[in-house]
């Protein structure tokens, strides 16, 4: 038996936000980032349309971009002192994601951290409040999913917390807020969504419901996203779209190696954090390559590169044209090869490998990996890793 989960509600398409004066409720706490969305007016806009459906509104503002376990339990305790019934997330997955946590923790005030962190560990959820998410990037799809990535700041990893009580009762996708993105957080979105969607169509969990929604988001972001990036806004729009169909595929269908490397190595060095999107959008050609040694990863694979126009008379041929379209998107999103040229090198090559066997361990535990279409060994994702670091062909 398998599980397909979706929001209860999904509004989408231009001037859906207004959406949010429909909810029916008592008090709303709104969850949201550093600034973007009080500056273009959308916060103004939901605060009003909250009290306009006649719910007492308070704010929870300032979360982090990689929103911390310190962060999270602040919002807890404001819950719990607030009493809400409705939690509105509005921003990037960061602020969607760190409510969600913050969810738990205001329903379960005793619940642990380390409790949430076994994936579908959440105790029972809507105790005392619905959810609300309104993504303003196109990539994450938390909106959508089951899934919410929290940083231990202390010990240097991000932990994906995974569980269906977490996915939102109403999503609102209007493109409006995605229009405000600035162009390098649109490249790394975007790919971030692409990510999704591939790994989401040759995860060991893939099925006819995911199928097709992991195949139609990948066909739009690649039609898409370089136009988006260069400031195209009805492409951008789509793109709104697109990122939310992959996130419908990947929730429910799980990921792999990708997300399982980006995880642990995002926070894992001093010189500074490696850009989720980014991480997954340097990785993603290593782990297509490694993937392939499995005949149907590669079988899936090819499907993807037929699926979008690209040529070749095997699989072999198809999975190269696949990585070497992705790379070439890459390009054109400025976004570099590898790690070592990540952000002009500020991720250092020693501490790199003093840290390697520790951050490859934890990549082969993430949860991410489970559903990877090729088992890997600790020893496979040091090399895997180095490939990454350097911009080394795969060939194991």
């Amino acid at each position: 038996m398998a599980r397909f989960t979706l929001p209860r509600d999904l509004y989408h398409g231009k001037g859906s936000l207004e959406e949010i004066k429909n909810l029916k409720g008592k008090k709303a706490i709104v969850v949201v980032g550093g600034g973007s969305m009080k500056r273009f007016g959308f916060l103004d806009r939901v605060e009003a349309y909250l009290k306009e459906a006649g719910l007492e509104v308070k704010l929870f503002e300032g979360v982090e971009p990689d929103p911390s376990v310190e962060t999270v339990m602040k919002g807890a305790q404001m819950m719990r002192e607030f009493e809400p019934d409705w939690i509105v997330a509005i921003g990037g997955g960061s602020p969607i994601d760190a409510a969600k946590a913050m969810w738990a923790f205001y329903e379960y005030p005793d619940t642990t951290f380390e409790d949430l962190c076994i994936p579908f560990n959440f105790p029972t959820l809507r105790t005392k409040a619905q959810f609300c998410a309104i993504p303003s990037t196109s990539g994450t799809a938390t909106e959508v999913t089951a899934f919410s990535v929290i940083t231990d700041y202390h010990k240097g990893i991000k932990y994906p917390l995974a569980d269906f009580n977490i996915t939102p009762d109403v999503a609102i996708v209007d493109p409006d807020l995605a229009e405000t993105m600035p162009k390098k957080l649109t490249a790394h979105t975007g790919m971030d969504a692409i990510t999704h969607a591939m790994e989401a169509y040759v995860s060991t969990l893939h099925c006819d419901y995911t199928d097709p929604l992991a195949l139609h988001a990948i066909k739009m972001i690649h039609n898409d996203l370089i136009d988006s990036y260069n400031g195209d806004m009805a492409a951008r729009d789509r793109m709104h779209n697109a990122q939310c169909l992959a996130g419908m595929a990947f929730s429910n269908a799980l990921l792999g190696i990708v997300h399982s490397m980006a995880h642990k190595t995002g926070a894992a060095y001093s010189g500074g954090h490696i850009v989720h999107g980014c991480a997954n959008a340097m990785y993603l050609p290593k782990v297509i390559k490694f993937n392939a040694k499995d005949a149907e990863a590669a079988k899936r694979y090819g499907e993807i590169a037929r699926f979008i126009g690209l040529e070749g008379n095997t699989d072999e041929e198809l999975v190269d044209a696949l990585i070497a379209e992705i790379r070439s998107m890459n390009k054109e999103l400025d976004i570099p090869t590898c790690i070592k040229e990540y952000e002009g090198g500020i991720i250092d090559e020693a501490e790199f490998n003093d840290k390697l066997a520790a951050v490859a361990e934890l990549a082969v535990g993430d949860a991410c990996t489970g559903s990877n279409p090729r088992a890997i060994t600790p020893a496979e994702m040091e090399k895997l890793l180095t490939c990454c670091y350097y911009d080394k062909e795969v060939d194991f």
